[in-house]
């Protein structure tokens, strides 16, 4: 929990302290006050509540374990799990997702999803691109760093892009801001405290080699005042001047956008209110509270039973001003013992689901808010000699839902092995297309420039999908 000291007052032109304060810093870093006007009609382009909950199956959920089952295929295919039915006519997905089951007119369910490039991380997922296009340049962007480009205002009191993700995409950072710079890249809080989530060995050392930054710390020395905190940053932008002036790689201009925006997120408090669950409703947090229960043999990289939190937390960033929120749950890489650890995860990311669903509806802003659950491929029809599914990059399942969307419906089919998409196939960059425009943002026509200055489209293909339309 952050804590700042200090009061809160207005001048006579109605400014707060705290707006001194940043504009203070603002100015200091480079902005001169046309410069801070433009930038300030800029971020009345993005002032809407659209926002863009992006929900990652780590690890690459079983498309016949889920949305997509084949009853009448053999054992070795079809799995343990039963069929059940869903409040869209004829339309069954997995016993273990009765929630779901029950809105799923709410839910637009693809069982078509091609295009994965079979990379075991969650880039896919927040771009739509390949992590080697463009590499030679830094690479593709992620969605929510490109938002933060096109839409951030200098007195934001929240960062546009917030990756709560964990395990692998937190490891692989699989939400970087590729060729647009560290300047853009997402704020991470470090949830680690609140949701364990254990890494491999490997992953481990993959952590510890990218240092002790990797994730922001919400904790602040009680003794740092507001008007101490101003001074510091006007102390130590004078001494940087003539570092910024000749720095040309872009690392201190991203240090002066993020010490300009942690100055604003800690002294509004808004951001650190949003995080911390203590402030909700009591009410609200058990709705997002799935019962604790011991399941046998759960694996060591899976999520916990609380889980679903990070939805409620997810939705209280949204309310603050967050426009991109990532979020992971794992762990679906099940090469072994797949029904075991599917018993444990299906009813968790279920439980999930429907609280944040029902929950948006009711507060009238799931019109605002698209979300989309997916991983970065799906899972081998066949059941190896351990008992579990193996990747499968050549089709997987995913699902829609809000944003304005046209819901209850099922888009695309699979042969009778769930191997194959037979019917309607549906890209990354197709979802990230209808993304992009429920946020406003045509990834056709806009463009970003690379670092050899040329402007380069958000997409290079795909089409929104019509039939949410």
């Amino acid at each position: 929990m952050i804590t700042l000291n200090g009061s809160k007052y207005r001048h006579c032109d109605g400014m707060t302290r705290r707006g001194f304060l940043t504009a203070g810093a603002l100015g200091l870093s480079g902005l001169t006050l046309d410069q801070l006007l433009r930038a300030e009609a800029v971020a009345g382009i993005g002032s809407s509540n659209k926002a863009v909950i992006n929900i990652h199956l780590d690890g690459g959920p079983p498309q016949m374990d889920t949305i997509d089952l084949k009853p009448n295929a053999p054992r070795e295919i079809r799995g343990e799990f039963q069929p059940i039915s869903t409040n869209l006519p004829g339309f069954m997905i997995s016993e273990l997702m009765p929630r779901t089951a029950s809105i799923a007119d709410r839910f637009v369910f693809i069982r078509s999803l091609i295009g994965s490039t079979g990379q075991h991380d969650a880039f896919q997922c927040q771009s739509g691109f390949s992590h080697n296009d463009m590499k030679s340049l830094g690479g593709r962007p992620a969605m929510g760093c490109v938002v933060n480009k096109l839409k951030h205002s200098p007195i934001d009191v929240a960062p546009l892009f917030v990756d709560m993700m964990q395990g692998r995409p937190l490891v692989r950072n699989s939400a970087r801001a590729g060729f647009l710079g560290p300047v853009y890249k997402p704020f991470r809080p470090d949830m680690s405290q609140m949701f364990a989530r254990e890494l491999e060995d490997g992953m481990k050392q993959e952590l510890a080699a990218l240092g002790n930054n990797h994730t922001v710390s919400l904790a602040l020395n009680k003794q740092l005042s507001a008007q101490r905190l101003g001074d510091r940053r006007h102390l130590l932008a004078g001494m940087d001047r003539l570092r910024r002036e000749v720095d040309r790689s872009g690392m201190m201009e991203a240090m002066d956008h993020f010490s300009s925006q942690a100055t604003e997120i800690l002294i509004s408090g808004k951001f650190a209110n949003a995080i911390d669950l203590g402030k909700e409703d009591p009410r609200i947090v058990q709705r997002y509270t799935l019962e604790n229960r011991t399941i046998v043999g759960r694996h060591v990289t899976s999520d916990h039973p609380v889980a679903p939190l990070k939805l409620l937390m997810a939705r209280r960033l949204v309310e603050i001003g967050v426009r991109c929120v990532s979020v992971t749950f794992s762990d679906f890489d099940t090469h072994s013992d797949n029904f075991v650890r599917m018993r444990q995860m299906l009813p968790i990311i279920d439980f999930g689901f429907h609280a944040l669903i029902t929950d948006l509806e009711e507060r009238g802003m799931l019109d605002d808010v698209s979300i989309v659950i997916w991983g970065e491929f799906g899972r081998t029809p066949t059941i190896n000699s351990n008992g579990g599914r193996d990747h499968w990059p050549r089709v997987g399942p995913a699902m829609l839902a809000g944003g304005g969307m046209k819901t209850g419906q099922v888009i695309g089919s699979t042969d009778r092995q769930a191997g194959t998409a037979t019917s309607r196939p549906v890209t990354y960059k197709d979802i990230f297309a209808t993304l992009y425009h429920n946020l406003g943002i045509n990834p056709f026509t806009t463009t970003i420039t690379d670092p050899t200055g040329r402007p380069q489209y958000l997409l290079d293909s795909g089409h929104r999908i019509q039939e949410v339309a």
